[in-house]
C-alpha cells in the first residue's frame, strides 16, 4: 500500500513539474495587430528550435498598453511610440522590432491595385467626409479623368484602441491642418464619418466585403486579403506604391534614440520614393527585471538574428544591424541581457 501511495505522490509530483516547465515556455503578449503576421511567423520558426510558445494576442495597441501596464502579459505590443514620461510613469521600456507601412486599401469595381491616386488633402477630406462620392471632381483630376462611379464612399476605420490608427491619423494630421483641427491623433478619435472594424483584421474584412469602400490597414493584411491598395502622394511629390523599397526608404530617415526610449515616428518621411505612411510598431516591457522579461528579450533577440528573411517576404522591413545593437545595448542597461 505504502509503494503504492508512494508512486502516486511521485506521479503527482512529475505531473506537476511537468505542467510547471510546460506553462514556463509559454510566453504571453498582446496588442498591436499590425505586426501580427510576422511575429506570428517568428514564433513559430522560434518554437522548433527553442520549444517555447507565443501566445500572442492580436487586440490592438491600446488593449497591449493597458495590459503591460496592468502587468497581466509579459510584453504588451503598440504601434504608437510612447513617450519617455508615459514609460516611466508606467515603470516600462520600450524598443522597435521592425518597420510596416499602413496603406489605403478600395473596393471599387474595376480598379486594380496601384491604379487609383490619393494624396494627403483629398484622403483627409474623404476621411471627413467633405468628399463623399468617388467620381468626384477632385479625385477624377488626380487621376487623369480616370472614370470612377457615382457612388457614395464608404469609410471604413478602426473601431478599437489601435496603433495603426494612430500612424495614420498622425500622417493626416501632418498633411491636413483641417484633420489636425477637427479630429487630431490617437490610438482612438472621433471619426467624422463610417463604419469601424476591429483590428486590422476586421477592416480588411469590411473592405473586401463593402462596394465602394474604402479603409487602412497594415500592408501585410492587403496582401494577404487580395484587397486593392492605392498610390498615395509623398512628401518628395511623388506618386509611390506601398512595398518593401518605399517603407525601407521611410526607415532610412529616422534616428532612433535609446536615450529617448527610442521614441520616434516615421510619417510622411522625405525621401523622394519614400512611403508616406509608415512606422515602426514596439515592444513595452516591465522595467522590473524579471525571469519572463528575459526570456521575452531571448525571443527577439533570436527573431533580429534570424527573422529577416520572414519580415522581408510578409513586406516588413527588418531593422538595421546598427540598431539592433543599440537595442541589445538598451537591454544590458537595464539588466535584461
Amino acid at each position: 500500500m505504502k509503494k503504492i501511495l508512494s508512486i502516486a505522490v511521485l506521479a503527482v509530483v512529475l505531473s506537476s513539474s511537468l505542467f510547471a516547465a510546460q506553462a514556463a515556455e509559454t510566453l504571453n503578449g498582446a496588442g498591436a495587430s499590425f505586426p501580427y503576421p510576422v511575429y506570428s511567423a517568428w514564433a513559430f520558426e522560434y518554437n522548433k528550435i527553442s520549444g517555447v510558445q507565443l501566445n500572442y494576442q492580436s487586440i490592438g495597441s491600446g488593449g497591449g498598453i493597458k495590459q503591460i501596464t496592468e502587468r497581466t502579459v509579459d510584453f504588451g505590443a503598440s504601434d504608437a511610440p510612447q513617450k519617455p514620461e508615459k514609460l516611466a510613469t508606467g515603470k516600462l521600456l520600450q524598443f522597435p522590432a521592425v518597420v510596416g507601412g499602413v496603406v489605403f486599401v478600395v473596393n471599387i469595381g474595376g480598379v486594380k491595385s496601384g491604379e487609383l491616386k490619393l494624396d494627403g488633402s483629398t484622403a483627409c477630406k474623404i476621411f471627413l467626409g467633405d468628399i463623399k462620392k468617388w467620381n468626384d471632381k477632385q479625385i477624377e483630376a488626380m487621376n487623369g479623368g480616370m472614370k470612377l462611379p457615382d457612388a457614395d464612399i464608404t469609410v471604413v476605420h478602426r473601431s478599437d484602441g489601435s496603433g495603426t490608427t494612430a500612424i495614420f491619423t498622425d500622417y493626416l494630421s501632418g498633411v491636413c491642418p483641417a484633420w489636425k483641427d477637427k479630429v487630431g491623433g490617437g490610438t482612438s478619435v472621433n471619426w467624422p464619418v463610417g463604419i469601424g472594424g476591429k483590428g486590422n483584421e476586421g477592416v480588411a474584412n469590411y473592405v473586401a466585403k463593402t462596394a465602394n469602400s474604402i479603409g487602412y490597414v497594415e500592408f501585410a493584411y492587403a496582401k494577404q486579403n487580395n484587397l486593392v491598395h492605392t498610390k498615395l502622394k509623398n512628401k518628395a511629390g511623388a506618386f509611390v506604391e506601398p512595398s518593401f523599397a518605399s517603407f525601407e526608404n521611410a526607415a532610412e530617415t529616422g534616428t532612433f534614440d535609446p536615450k529617448q526610449d527610442f521614441y520616434l515616428w516615421l510619417t510622411n518621411a522625405p525621401g523622394k520614393n519614400a512611403w508616406p505612411i509608415a512606422g515602426a510598431t514596439f515592444i513595452l516591457l516591465a522595467k522590473e527585471k524579471t525571469e519572463a522579461n528575459k526570456k521575452v528579450v531571448k525571443f527577439f533577440d533570436w527573431s533580429f538574428q534570424n527573422g529577416d528573411a520572414k519580415a522581408k517576404e510578409l513586406v516588413y522591413v527588418p531593422l538595421p544591424k546598427t540598431l539592433k545593437d543599440k537595442i541589445r545595448g538598451y537591454w544590458k542597461a537595464n539588466g535584461i541581457l
